[in-house]
């Protein structure tokens, strides 16, 4: 892939194929799409430091997603992180969040790290450090936006995002924020590694066991997230066209760059 045109006309392909497979791997996709929709956008409009650079980004992170869907559908091993996301998505009895973070777990507590090393491979990390802030900032303004909404395809959760306060995020043990500052720790990690394959093989196990936390979240949670999942939507296809709603009413239109400062 050379173009961000490129990507997204990939990931249609994805989402719609989850459509038809009534796969639950698309409630990420349609996520995963709307972002790169708005990282398109914003490198129109210039909002980046190096707008050039952030569409190579952005093709080189995409495409870690795109090689462990492949994989996975050919039966096949992709990242364990991966492959546990995409394995929980086979099963019943997890909850739409739940699809959507083992998602984002892996592809930016993996993939984003290991993207920003190979986009800057012959100049300094560092340099690159705001443009990929600002590609989380996206993701977690749309996660607020969409969790907020959930109650549209999922009542309970619905229910009791109201009174989380802004401490959902016990709910499931993750945090966009802090996942995003290991995922820059991790990257100047890597980059530095003497042996690269190694490094990785170490985060993709430590990023697991953050996916199973997620998927398996303990006996008291679990007991809360199935009987969340009872009550939403049965319909993959119509959650996934929901979603695409929501995350699109959700979309923030102008990158908060006060987070940047604060975060």
């Amino acid at each position: 892939m050379e173009t961000i045109d490129e990507v997204i006309s990939k990931m249609d392909k994805i989402v719609f194929d989850c459509q038809q497979t009534a796969s639950r791997i698309g409630f990420f996709a349609i996520l995963y799409r709307r972002v790169t929709i708005r990282i398109k956008e914003g490198i129109i409009n210039k909002e980046f430091e190096d707008n050039a650079r952030m569409e190579k980004l952005d093709i080189i992170f995409a495409q870690r997603f795109f090689d462990a869907y492949n994989l996975y559908l050919e039966a096949k091993q992709p990242s364990k992180s991966w492959f546990c996301a995409f394995e929980t998505a086979e099963k019943s009895g997890t909850t739409i969040l739940q699809h959507l973070l083992l998602g984002i777990n892996a592809h930016i507590n993996l993939d984003l790290g290991i993207a920003a090393v190979e986009t800057m491979k012959n100049g300094n990390l560092l340099d690159i450090k705001n443009d990929f802030d600002k590609i989380n900032i996206i993701l977690s303004e749309l996660v607020d936006g969409v969790k907020s909404n959930l109650s549209k395809v999922s009542p309970i959760f619905g229910f009791l995002i109201k009174f989380a306060n802004g401490k959902d995020e016990v709910l499931l043990n993750f945090s966009i924020q802090i996942a995003r500052d290991g995922a820059w720790k991790f990257a100047n990690e890597y980059a530095i590694a003497a042996n690269l394959d190694q490094a990785l093989n170490n985060r993709d196990l430590s990023i697991l066991k953050i996916g199973n936390k997620i998927a398996k979240p303990g006996r008291r949670l679990s007991v809360i997230t199935k009987f969340i999942s009872w009550t939403e939507w049965k319909s993959v296809p119509r959650v996934m066209d929901q979603l695409e709603v929501i995350s699109k009413e959700n979309m923030p239109l102008q990158l908060s760059f006060n987070k940047l400062e604060t975060a």
